[in-house]
C-alpha cells in the first residue's frame, strides 16, 4: 500500500526514484511508525500519513538544493534530512538534533537501511562547530525564520544559503529577518495530498 502511494506521489512532483530509494523511503516510514509507539518521535501517528506530511513534506524540497554539504539543524526523527539523503547519495548531510532518542533512531536507520550519507550528531546548534561549513543550512523545526538565522548563522560556508522550510507565509515574519541578511528566493511548495500552504525561502549573507 504504501510503496503504490509513494510511486503515485513521487510521479507527481516529478522525481525519479530507484527502486532502491523507493524501498528504503518506505521502510524509513515503518521505521519511524514502530518507534515512534515508544518514543513519541512525531505527533502523526498513521502510517500514511507520515508519507505525505514528512517524507513527501521533505522531499519537494530535493530539486531546489545546490551544493554537496548540507546541515538538516533540529532535525527531530530526520526530517527533511533522511528522505533527501535516501534521494541525493552524492550528497553529504549532518543530522543535528539536541534530543538523544531522536539521534538513536537516525542511527538506526543509518545501520538498517544502509543510509551511507547521513551523520547524526547530538548537540545544540548554538554549541555546534564546523570548520569546513556547509552549501546548505535545512530547517523545517523552527519558530521564526529570525531565530534560525541568528542562531545558525555560524554555520553555512562563506556562499552557503538558508534553506528555510515554512508553511502558510507570515509577512511580517519576512520583515524581521535580520540586518545583513537577503531574501533571495520564496518557492512555493506542492506536496501529494496535502492542502495545506508549503513554502521554501532560501536566505543568503550580504
Amino acid at each position: 500500500m504504501l510503496a503504490a502511494q509513494l510511486a503515485t506521489y513521487l510521479a507527481e512532483i516529478q522525481l525519479p526514484a530507484t527502486p532502491e530509494q523507493q524501498k528504503q523511503l518506505v521502510d524509513f516510514v515503518n521505521m519511524l511508525n514502530k518507534w515512534n509507539k515508544a518514543y513519541n518521535l512525531t505527533s502523526v501517528r498513521d502510517p500514511q500519513a507520515m508519507l505525505i506530511r514528512h517524507v513527501m513534506d521533505s522531499l519537494v524540497v530535493s530539486p531546489y538544493l545546490d551544493g554537496q554539504r548540507f546541515i538538516d539543524v533540529g532535525t527531530g526523527p530526520g526530517l527533511p534530512g533522511i528522505p533527501l539523503a535516501i534521494m541525493n547519495p552524492d550528497k553529504e548531510f549532518v543530522l543535528l538534533d539536541s534530543l538523544g532518542k531522536r539521534i538513536r533512531f537516525q542511527k538506526q536507520v543509518q545501520f538498517e537501511l544502509g543510509v551511507k550519507n547521513i551523520t547524526s550528531v547530538e548537540s545544540r546548534v548554538e554549541a555546534y562547530e564546523d570548520e569546513q561549513g556547509f552549501d546548505g543550512v535545512l530547517s523545517r523545526a523552527f519558530a521564526s525564520v529570525a531565530d534560525m538565522l541568528n542562531w545558525c548563522r555560524h554555520l553555512p560556508a562563506p556562499d552557503g544559503c538558508f534553506y528555510a522550510l515554512k508553511g502558510q507565509l507570515n509577512p511580517e515574519e519576512l520583515t524581521q529577518i535580520p540586518a545583513g541578511f537577503v531574501l533571495k528566493q520564496v518557492i512555493e511548495l506542492k506536496v501529494p495530498e496535502l492542502d495545506e500552504q508549503r513554502h521554501l525561502l532560501k536566505i543568503v549573507e550580504e
